[in-house]
């Protein structure tokens, strides 16, 4: 049985090292054209309950471990004008390490073997054929046939039309993202803001909440609750014309926090929200399934690249556990995940770890 696999995201890579761990070679094709064609965005706790699971999975706990960046699970929250209303350090004892998400990519990309990840594959179409099989269009011509096609290419799949006509919509949230280099030095005020690990400023529709990334970089989501339109006000091509209407949304906050805007070393990047469905499911079809945004695409909630890596690491294991029946693996995984991702995350978990019990229903509830 040939396996190919759409997408070389955090899910598309833990499958194949998963199932290179168990001997059963794939092959990972990647619209890319290369592993450092873009940035992959910042950093990501990996908890205890999912994302660390696929990484035992993978064989790569020790050197998962090495990768966690020191005293990064430390919180605090603030108020506008600047004032620290909670805080919790990191004392090495919890649950939900954190890691850059490029680095964690590079280390699965490492542990294949060479060749796995064909770069600059984008797919055109993706057809059934009547032998089970599927057959994968690339948009520079050429094709293959697979006995297995694993779709792992996001929100926009081309994959998942072969299973479901669900199509993601507008979450009613988007992310602008921006980044602060050498802030100790250069910023020190909004580094101390930020402190050692996340910093989180709520507000009445937005939010700030900023990261501090390996070397003294912070990396920030501003987070706006605003439809689609109003973003095409923005030239984002124009940053510091972006950041100065981007800021009269923070009127009135301490100076230290809306430099997290205003001072930017990199253009700002717009960053809108999607989701499938809550429940998102697919009748089984042979040959075909989808892990990851594929199949549950979902607004940021602190879940997204755990569950889609588990996603991988299961779907890994389901074929590894029954290799001459593929089709009972599939539905196996399937029907797995679906009740995993029957209720979405509400950030439960994470608001309970943090508060030691019943946390406030929102954010903006400790700041009264």
């Amino acid at each position: 049985m040939n396996i190919t696999i759409i997408g070389a995201g955090l899910a598309g890579l833990t499958l194949a090292r998963v199932l290179h761990v168990h001997g059963i070679p794939a092959v990972v094709h990647e619209a890319e054209p290369s592993a450092g064609a873009r940035a992959q965005g910042g950093m990501l706790d990996i908890h205890d309950y999912n994302g660390q699971l696929a990484v035992k999975a993978a064989g790569l706990t020790d050197e998962f471990r090495d990768l966690a960046l020191e005293g990064r699970q430390a919180l605090r929250i603030l108020d506008r004008d600047g004032t620290v209303r909670f805080e919790k350090g990191d004392d090495g004892t919890g649950g939900r390490p954190e890691v850059q998400r490029g680095e964690l990519r590079e280390l699965l990309i490492n542990s294949l073997p060479a060749g796995t990840v064909q770069w600059g594959h984008k797919v055109d179409t993706a057809v059934a054929l009547s032998n089970g099989q599927h057959e994968v269009t690339f948009t520079d011509g050429t094709s293959l046939r697979t006995d297995l096609l694993v779709g792992a290419d996001g929100a926009w799949s081309r994959v998942r039309p072969l299973l479901s006509d669900a199509v993601p919509e507008y979450a009613g949230t988007s992310f602008v993202e921006t980044y602060l280099y050498d802030a100790d030095e250069r910023h020190p005020a909004t580094a101390q803001a930020v402190g050692g690990g996340s910093m989180f400023v709520p507000a009445q529709g937005g939010m700030l909440n900023a990261h501090r990334e390996r070397g003294a970089t912070l990396h920030t989501y501003v987070v706006l609750d605003k439809p689609e339109d109003w973003f095409a006000q923005f030239d984002f091509a124009d940053s510091d014309a972006t950041a100065a209407r981007l800021v009269r949304e923070f009127d009135g906050w301490a100076p230290e926090l809306t430099a997290l805007i205003t001072d930017s070393d990199t253009p700002l990047l717009h960053r809108p929200h999607f989701t499938l469905p809550i429940g998102h499911r697919w009748d089984r079809v042979a040959g075909v399934t989808l892990i990851g945004d594929a199949a549950h695409l979902q607004a940021p909630d602190g879940e997204g690249a755990n569950n889609a890596m588990l996603d991988g690491a299961e779907l890994g294991q389901a074929l590894a556990a029954r290799p001459d029946d593929p089709e009972g693996a599939l539905a196996e995984y399937e029907q797995g995940m679906f009740a995993r991702m029957a209720v979405p995350s509400d950030g439960a978990e994470f608001m309970a770890e943090i508060f030691g019990g019943a946390p406030p229903e929102s954010l903006t509830d400790l700041l009264g």
